[in-house]
């Protein structure tokens, strides 16, 4: 008999932004913790079909999965959290709903009927969430136990009515005791007044139950734990255990929130909900109780120098974000993020607005390490190539990631080969010397879905380089993703020549996956996006290769040919030990995941 999959179901009220996302997370982790397989599935309300065509400043960043799935930035943190591999499925837009609906509809598959929202799209929704969630996500045979739904948005947004009545029959539908609704809600203090007011709450439960969907277990945002009456209060109006209350209050880094919950006792309400409480072990945490504190406990300070155009929105970087964080953790460094906006490089920004200016190349020339993220479009692209052209002259650790690798060679061919006019085609489609040019199978009519997407394989032709040790010295690598131009392979040979080393290609060794300069302490560039593939304690090899060449600690990670243990990409068995004390510092801010900012990045 096929056992029966137990949903936990989180929702949000009051207010956006409020960490769904990492609540879910953190709930599939302690879940985890107990010994039991969990997958997660995200319901976005919008009527995009997925994110794939939506700027950053609109919705954070794209997350791109192994299938070539570009997702909400939640699907992100589930695989981070969780280390699992999610698929497109997992993503669950409107836009999805109502195009497979349409879909059968003009095939005839309704037999005439009416098509309407109820029940045609609320069976959708949850034949899909039935469907998805079987599908094992954790590289082991046979469906997980648990699956965690985000559903986006607050309760009461207009687009969402669908999702919630179709939620409510499915509860019904999967039965008793294998539903759990976690409502997470914002519980404020008002400075005039001082104390906790839970009538927001009280407000986003009864609209919720009015609904059809009753809340098991309340997730009260605070900036402090809850006052014990006031727990009363919201357990009295809200029909809520006064045991199933929790307090998501403010800690010093994201990797608290799993223990924030276990220490509430969290699992265990989770668990009695599901009839599952008896048959699980304790949560067994251990691996995250020693990284938050080591990450509470970092004073040696290196500084990254992020070079973009969303520098005014990080949620626009977060994988890159994590990405750091994973490998200056992991290499006991405090990571220090300087956000320097691009255009500010640029020279006519020198007379625009010269304070502005002087600030950007002020935060450029202190950093210990300059990362380029990826990017679309011509906006800042001239300050993008500046920040390469110097990291390479003054041999400042430099990543590129897509079009940071782009332009990283594009700087090189005007600079090194005294090609003035060199450019990528996107950028100057008459260029007479294309070093990036278009991709043969890309679309220049339809934007969503036409990119070279997800997992591909990069092997390495040179493999006495920088980036083949710190992968463990495997001869291919798998990572994802996400661009529609590439280096011209017509000038490969013109530019290796001069010095520039194409290290790693794909197959047909036509497409440049990864570039390094050999004489340079650290300067490499990837075509695809190491960030969504790092994970807390199995940082990725690039990012490593940056923290590491930043803070002054490669040359014994090279020597040693290894990686910390875990690493996903190469798992040696001793741990490097390149640990340097250092003295402690002040900084401005502290964002939520304990890293500090030069406080023109909004905290996340």
């Amino acid at each position: 008999m096929m056992k029966k999959m137990k949903y936990v179901l989180v929702t949000g009220g009051v207010v956006s932004g409020l960490g769904k996302g990492v609540t879910a997370s953190s709930i599939g982790v302690l879940l985890k913790a107990c010994g039991l397989r969990v997958t997660s599935i995200k319901i976005d309300p919008y009527l995009n079909t997925d994110a794939g065509t939506m700027s950053p400043f609109e919705h954070g960043e794209v997350f791109v999965l192994d299938d070539g799935g570009e997702v909400d930035l939640d699907l992100g943190n589930y695989e981070r959290f969780l280390d699992i591999k999610l698929t497109r499925d997992n993503n669950i837009t409107t836009g999805k709903i109502y195009q497979a609906v349409i879909d059968k509809e003009r095939r005839g598959d309704y037999l005439g009927k009416t098509v309407q929202v109820v029940p045609h799209i609320t069976d959708a929704i949850q034949d899909w969430i039935e469907r998805v969630a079987m599908i094992p996500v954790d590289g082991l045979p046979g469906s997980a136990d648990v699956c965690v739904i985000e559903l986006g948005g607050t309760i009461g947004d207009i687009e969402s009515m669908p999702f919630i009545e179709a939620l409510g029959q499915f509860s019904y539908r999967v039965g008793t005791g294998n539903f759990c609704l976690i409502h997470v809600s914002l519980v404020p203090v008002l400075n005039v007044v001082g104390e906790q007011k839970t009538k927001p709450t009280q407000h986003s439960v009864r609209g919720l139950r009015g609904l059809g969907l009753t809340p098991n277990i309340l997730a009260c945002r605070s900036a402090s734990a809850l006052d014990e009456n006031v727990k009363m209060k919201l357990s009295q109006f809200c029909h809520v255990p006064g045991e199933n209350i929790i307090t998501l209050y403010d800690v010093p880094n994201i990797w608290r929130i799993p223990l924030l919950l276990r220490d509430q006792k969290a699992h265990e309400a989770i668990l009695k909900v599901l009839n599952l409480y008896g048959t699980t072990r304790e949560p067994i945490l251990k691996e995250w109780t020693l990284r938050a504190d080591t990450c509470d406990k970092l004073h040696e300070p290196v500084r990254i120098a992020m070079v973009g155009k969303y520098t005014g929105l990080s949620d626009s970087y977060l994988s890159v974000i994590k990405a750091l964080l994973h490998a200056s953790v992991t290499l006991r460094k405090k990571l220090v993020v300087d956000w320097v906006p691009a255009c500010d490089l640029e020279e006519q920004m020198a007379t625009e607005n010269p304070d502005a200016y002087k600030v950007a190349w002020k935060l450029l020339k202190g950093a210990d390490g300059i990362l380029v993220p990826g990017g679309f479009g011509d906006r800042g692209v001239q300050g993008k190539i500046l920040a390469a052209k110097y990291a390479r002259e003054h041999k400042v650790p430099y990543l590129g990631i897509c079009l940071g690798m782009q332009i990283a060679v594009v700087e090189f061919a005007r600079s090194v080969l005294g090609l003035q006019d060199a450019n990528s085609t996107e950028f100057d489609p008459n260029t007479q010397n294309p070093c990036v040019i278009f991709m043969p199978e890309g679309s220049k009519t339809h934007m969503g879905g036409t990119m070279r997407l997800g997992s591909r394989r990069t092997y390495f032709h040179i493999m006495d380089c920088k980036s083949a040790k710190l992968y463990g010295n495997k001869s291919f690598i798998d990572e994802r993703h996400r661009h529609r131009y590439e280096v011209n392979p017509d000038m490969v040979a013109h530019l290796e020549d001069a010095g520039l080393s194409f290290t790693g290609k794909d197959e047909t060794g036509q497409r440049m996956g990864i570039v390094e300069l050999p004489n340079h302490p650290y300067f490499v560039g990837a075509q695809f996006h190491p960030e969504f593939k790092s994970r807390p304690g199995k940082p990725s090899a690039l990012f490593l290769g940056l923290i590491a060449a930043a803070g002054g600690q490669l040359d014994a990670l090279l020597q040693n040919h290894k990686v910390p243990n875990g690493m996903r990409n190469g798992t040696p068995k001793q741990k490097v030990n390149v640990y340097q004390n250092g003295h402690a510092s002040k900084f401005a801010k502290i964002a939520a995941d304990g890293i500090y900012t030069n406080g023109n990045g909004v905290h996340y």
